[in-house]
C-alpha cells in the first residue's frame, strides 16, 4: 500500500448527509483493506456519525456544508475528521440523566481512548474548526466469519 492515502467529500449540512458521510468513510476504508464487518469499522462508523451529526446540528445554519476527511499514513495511523465553517468550538456540558443529546463528543472521546487513539480539535484558517480522530490502523490478517472465528 502507498505511504499515504487520503480522501475527502464535502456534503450539505443536512441530516441526510450523515448517512452519506458514514457510507463514504466505510466504503473508502473497505477499498483500503478494512472489511466493513469488523468491530473497528463499526467504531469508525459511529465516530463519523457523531461528528457529522454535530456538524449538522450545532452549526445553526452558519456552515452550509461540512467536509469529511480520511487519511492513512504508512499503514500505521488512520485519521478521520469533519470540518465545518462554524467558529464555535464544542463545549463540554454536564450530562443530565434525562438528557436526550449532547453526549456525542463524550462518546467519541471514549471510543478514541478505547482504541488507543487521540481526539483533536483545531481551528481552520477560514475561521471554522476540524474535529478529527487518529487511531492505530489495524486490519484483521484474515477475514472474520459470522461466528467470530478467523478463516484459515
Amino acid at each position: 500500500m502507498a505511504d499515504h492515502l487520503e480522501a475527502s467529500v464535502t456534503l450539505p449540512s443536512d441530516p441526510a448527509s450523515v448517512s452519506a458521510a458514514r457510507a463514504y468513510v466505510v466504503g473508502t476504508l473497505a477499498e483500503w483493506g478494512l472489511p466493513e464487518d469488523t468491530e473497528v469499522s463499526d467504531t469508525i462508523r459511529l465516530i463519523i456519525s457523531e461528528l457529522a451529526t454535530n456538524a449538522v446540528q450545532h452549526t445553526f445554519g452558519q456552515s452550509p456544508t461540512f467536509t469529511v476527511d480520511v487519511a492513512l499514513d504508512r499503514d500505521e495511523h488512520l485519521r478521520v475528521g469533519v470540518t465545518d465553517s462554524h467558529p464555535r468550538f464544542p463545549r463540554r456540558l454536564p450530562a443530565a440523566v434525562q438528557q436526550d443529546n449532547g453526549r456525542g463528543l463524550a462518546i467519541i472521546r471514549w471510543l478514541t481512548a478505547e482504541y488507543g487513539g487521540r481526539l483533536r480539535i483545531r481551528p481552520t484558517r477560514e475561521g471554522g474548526k476540524t474535529i478529527s480522530v487518529e487511531l492505530p490502523w489495524t486490519v484483521p490478517a484474515q477475514p472474520v466469519t459470522a461466528a467470530g472465528q478467523q478463516e484459515p
